[in-house]
């Protein structure tokens, strides 16, 4: 399994999906034990509007684990086989322990959706 995570400078998870600095792929074991992580540079602008969903599927990743993110790049990820699970928070490498462990769910809420993809924009969460 593969898991992605946006993720800030400072490794933790960042709150806009499509503004984050890069991505870090974790590949998990059978055991659910960490193997291996990779950073992917990500590219700008928002999330719905880049390649990045296609990229992480042909890498293998089926899970996304997200700070803040729209409906439109939940959307492309769900077309590109990949599940969501919104409204993370924290330390990247800890955020995906907690998953594993079962201490993860989905935080039920999106990016407001009535934005037009503009500069400064700002989620509401």
């Amino acid at each position: 399994m593969k898991i992605a995570v946006p993720v800030k400078a400072d490794n933790s998870i960042d709150n806009h999906f499509g503004h984050c600095a890069y991505f870090k792929v974790f590949t998990v074991g059978e055991d659910n034990e960490l193997i291996s992580e990779q950073i992917i540079p990500s590219p700008q602008g928002c999330g719905c509007k880049s390649n990045i969903a296609s990229e992480l599927a042909e890498m293998g990743v089926t899970t996304m684990l997200a700070g803040g993110i729209g409906e439109g790049a939940i959307n492309k990820l769900a077309m590109n086989g990949i599940s969501v699970v919104r409204n993370c928070s924290g330390d990247t490498d800890q955020l995906v322990l907690d998953f594993l462990a079962g201490k993860v769910e989905d935080g039920g809420e999106s990016c407001a959706t009535n934005h037009h993809h503009e500069e400064g924009h700002v989620c509401n969460h």
